[in-house]
């Protein structure tokens, strides 16, 4: 469609807002609107101002980053007028959210690196504080979201950086609309559809416009819903179902005094929920006391640590019984501690008196995950000891009639014992929001049904549990991990766990593996963790504790005094793990073994960070029987090996350690089942969502998948029936769909590889064709960067080229070596023919396109004159350094900076990820610049470091 159906898009937006009470302002420059801020704050405030007194504020408004400047537009500022008299103002009003004047404006100009144009603007008292960008039909609305990064980085800090003001940016394209916070972190998985009460997604603008952008609306949002995050100085809005949860919770407490749950599954960001509600009901006048209850001394740590990150010292964790006790008797509103020690506290007489004047008064008690730790005595205690208590859980999978376990107070669900579900956003509703991935489920060995298998693990009588633990079954299936490890984990870039059916099998699996380590099998960093409880024992327990166990996750079991032949073999296998990770770790107490556990927990949650060494960081795999089933969240955990009995809650709350999205690449959860489990699994999505979910739940199977691909290949052939082809296109617009042709084969290619069934043969294009489409569609995104650097437009700008699903870990400069040194003693009609693979894969490959003119002159310069093959690599990395000392010397030379400085400067990004700001690179300049030229200056210099970092550094080692 033509760009008039943008511009037709946004005159109708712009006519819905004023009829939903904006006011429209014409505002065309930077000028103009802080013309217009002028005499919105003086309405809102009732004041006039000089310009003197105005100036004052424009200073103070001016002041921080996005973070800062969103306490700013919820504080007071005092300053004193022309009179000498203190005046205090403020930005936005809170309390009362409809007292704030709403304007719409659009097409506002700003410079600032370079000069931008905002599509819809909403003011609100002259503060920009949401930006909508559209893009037209046809396009996907994640284009609109790379417009508004591009913003960010080029002009919204200019002009006192008003535009930093914003809270929320809206994006669409006139069918599909969503929503996020600004922050300096955005990842495109932070956008977010608005939906009803019953989770159905708001999608097409003018229904969005009327549910989300209605000043009242919008207010309340502002006001009460965005959460800034202390830890890493970001915002963060509620998404809808979360915000249902939360108003529901709170209209309750003030409503009644009835108990009630929320249902909201797991990866859906329950803390964020329960904070912002523990929040609100903490500054309710008729409540007293907020307690909020977890049931693991890690998940206490970790809440707490969550809970300071949204609001800085809104809890302090309880460390012992008599800490909590004093707390709960103190004026603390908020106390979050252990379902163990609450239990403590008041089942012991001699905090009796301590506590006596809480018993009556009004404490609202909100549990976290209360399927867990709920169905024995200890439920019971809290509710009689707080008379004038009202209870709330929070749960992924609650307990119904069909899954509820049988103990001395018989069978109790959910619904018995906190009443009824407030709010309700089931596994079906995250996988359609993009919350959560999909899984991809298959069942191994006699259970495949079809496709190729390279392990025939044969179970001749599954009513047998001797066959079951066989050895040689085991065997097999661990040939079968270790044969597509790789292929589910993208190069083991990801990590798995592998849930096994009890603690004797465990250590059978784990000294197979070694055995097969040893034997040069395989080079999988495998570790182990597992407790001596009774539940470890059995197969079909579901990861929660009866009432009467104080077990943890950290926290095992076992005896200390004993030399059982267990703990003997846990500490044998934690002396592996101290060995690959210099670690020093043992099952000597409690605090050790907790430390250990946090370790690994630690070594797989840290591999999505910059800072993390994937050489010697790396773990592959972690067995358990049953812990970090449940309530373990990393985003780097794509895959679950299964070999033990799994149902109901327990099954869906293994298979949901795998879904947290994670970017492009990581497509779906991979479960891989080697007993049958198809059954338990259809039982457990009726149970938790509905019986006709499975398609909605689970990736379809390898040949639909080959259907997609073969569709996007006809496509991608139909614009460039060849590579060359794509030389010969026309005009952006040519270009774009090109793009896209080829974005989508990538994204079906991805999914592909993750099944054990993906061979290149059986596709429609070979290897080397499909590298050549890819190293021209490279050429297109550096044409495009190139672009960006000279201020030249494109349409092709805010286009995601979506390079994560074309990085290939295993592919680095060492690789390349070795390749040039079977180059240097192959036979000669190959040297050719292997020379030219060389080149294409530096062209097709992350990390190594953009050292591919240094690598390509070394082969033709340098390599002709190297006898030996064994000196390749010396001569390589001295013909390396060389050029990279060139390259550092001409940015220094260009840019007039001071080399040491500079390079001390590189090694601290290079070590420890982070930015260098502003200030430290301008210490390395000869002369300090101008206000005016120094953002341009700033950001052409980090741009020179970071391509620097890109060519000479990263990719270098394997």
């Amino acid at each position: 469609m033509s760009k008039q159906s943008e511009l037709q898009l946004e005159n109708n937006l712009i006519k819905q807002l004023v009829g939903l009470d904006y006011k429209k302002a014409t505002i065309l420059d930077g000028s103009a609107l802080v013309a217009n801020l002028k005499s919105q704050l003086e309405r809102f405030n009732q004041l006039t101002f000089s310009n003197k007194e105005f100036q004052k504020i424009l200073n103070h408004l001016e002041k921080g980053n996005v973070f800062e400047k969103s306490k700013t537009l919820r504080g007071r500022f005092q300053f004193e007028n022309d009179n000498g008299e203190a005046t205090y103002i403020r930005f936005f009003n809170s309390e009362n959210w409809n007292d704030n004047l709403f304007q719409v404006t659009n097409q506002i100009t700003q410079e600032g690196t370079y000069k931008n144009r905002y599509d819809v603007t909403l003011l609100v008292n002259g503060l920009p504080l949401v930006q909508i960008e559209l893009k037209r039909r046809g396009l996907e609305i994640k284009e609109a979201f790379h417009q508004i990064n591009r913003y960010q980085r080029h002009s919204f800090w200019s002009n006192h950086g008003l535009f930093q003001y914003v809270q929320l940016f809206v994006i669409s394209n006139g069918v599909n609309t969503k929503y996020l916070a600004n922050n300096a972190l955005q990842s495109v998985k932070q956008t977010f559809y608005w939906a009803d009460e019953n989770n159905k997604n708001i999608k097409e603008l003018p229904d969005f416009t009327n549910a989300f952008l209605s000043p009242d609306h919008l207010g309340k949002m502002i006001a009460k819903y965005i959460v800034r995050n202390e830890t890493h100085k970001i915002l963060m809005v509620l998404r809808p179902y979360q915000y249902y949860a939360v108003e529901k919770l709170v209209a309750q407490v003030e409503n009644t005094t009835e108990n009630a749950y929320i249902w909201h599954t797991t990866g859906s960001g329950k803390t964020l929920t329960s904070f912002k509600a523990s929040q609100i009901i903490m500054d309710l006048p008729s409540v007293d006391k907020v307690l909020f209850v977890v049931d693991r001394k890690d998940l206490d740590y970790q809440t707490m640590k969550e809970f300071n990150s949204f609001k800085k010292d809104s809890v302090d964790v309880t460390n012992n019984t008599s800490s909590l006790v004093k707390q709960l008797a103190d004026e603390s509103k908020l106390v979050l501690t252990t379902i163990q020690k609450l239990n403590n506290a008041i089942s012991k007489s001699h905090y009796e008196n301590q506590l006596s004047s809480l018993k009556n008064r009004r404490v609202v008690l909100i549990f976290d995950e209360c399927h867990r730790s709920q169905f024995g005595e200890t439920h019971q205690k809290i509710t009689d000891y707080f008379t004038n208590s009202q209870l709330f859980g929070f749960t992924g999978t609650p307990i119904f009639a069909d899954n509820a376990s049988k103990n001395d107070l018989g069978k109790r669900t959910t619904k018995d014992l906190f009443g009824e579900c407030l709010h309700k956003y089931v596994i079906t509703d995250a996988i359609d929001d993009e919350n959560v991935l999909k899984f991809g489920i298959e069942y191994i060995g006699r259970y495949k049904q079809k496709g190729r298998t390279l392990l025939d693990i044969e179970v001749e009588d599954i009513d047998k549990a001797a066959v079951f633990k066989d050895e040689r079954r085991l065997r097999k299936i661990a040939d079968y991990i270790i044969a597509y490890h790789s292929a589910k984990t993208f190069d083991k870039e990801y990590s798995a766990l592998f849930a096994v059916s009890d603690i004797k099998t465990l250590i059978k699996y784990y000294e197979i593996f070694q055995e097969k380590k040893r034997a040069g099998a395989h080079n999988l960093r495998i570790a182990t963790i597992f407790s001596y409880g009774a539940n470890e024992a059995n197969e079909d327990a579901q990861d929660y504790l009866p009432d009467n166990e104080t077990l943890t996750a950290a926290e095992s079991e076992i005896d200390y005094t004993s030399t059982s032949h267990s703990r003997e073999k846990l500490d044998a296998f934690i002396a592996d793990y101290n060995n690959m990770y210099n670690t020093s770790f043992s099952t000597k107490d409690s605090v050790q073994f907790e430390n250990y556990f946090k370790d690994i927990s630690k070594r797989l949650k840290d591999r999505e960070k910059k800072t993390f060494n994937d050489a010697k960081d790396r773990l592959d795999i972690v067995i358990v029987v049953n812990m970090m089933l449940t309530g373990f969240d990393a985003k780097k955990v794509n895959t679950l090996y299964v070999d033990k009995n799994l149902k109901h809650h327990g099954l869906i709350q293994a298979y949901s350690r795998t879904n947290r999205i994670l970017g492009e690449k990581k497509s779906q959860g991979n479960i891989l089942c080697f007993r049958n489990l198809k059954k338990a699994t259809d039982e457990a999505i009726t149970l938790f969502s509905n019986k006709n979910a499975s398609e909605s739940i689970f990736v379809p199977p390898f040949e639909n998948i080959a259907e997609k691909f073969d569709e996007a290949l006809e496509n991608l052939l139909k614009i460039t029936p060849t590579y060359q082809s794509v030389d010969d296109l026309v005009g952006e617009d040519q270009e774009l769909a090109f793009v896209q042709a080829f974005r989508r084969l990538l994204r079906a290619k991805n999914v592909l590889e993750s099944y054990v069934d993906f061979d290149w043969e059986n596709l429609g294009i070979d290897e080397q064709t499909f590298a050549n489409y890819q190293s021209e569609y490279w050429d297109l995104h550096d044409k495009v960067k190139s672009n960006n650097q000279t201020n030249k437009v494109s349409i092709l700008d805010d286009i995601d080229f979506e390079l994560e699903l074309i990085h290939r870990d295993q592919i680095n400069v060492v690789y390349i070596l070795q390749l040039l040194s079977k180059l240097k003693t192959a036979d000669k009609n190959e040297v050719a023919k292997q020379k030219k693979a060389i080149i294409d894969l530096l062209g097709g490959d992350v990390k190594l396109r953009s050292k591919r003119e240094l690598i390509e002159k070394f082969i033709e310069e340098n390599l002709p004159n190297i006898s030996d093959a064994d000196s390749i690599t010396d001569e390589f990395e001295k013909y390396w350094q060389e050029q990279k000392v060139k390259a550092l010397t001409k940015i220094c030379t260009e840019e007039n900076l001071d080399q040491a400085q500079f390079n001390s400067l590189i090694q601290s990004y290079t070590y420890n990820g982070q930015e260098p700001i502003r200030q430290d690179i301008f210490k390395c300049l000869d002369n300090r610049p101008s206000i005016l030229k120094a953002r341009e200056i700033g950001d052409r210099i980090l741009s020179k470091m970071k391509k620097f970092i890109d060519i000479f550094i990263n990719g270098m080692s394997a």
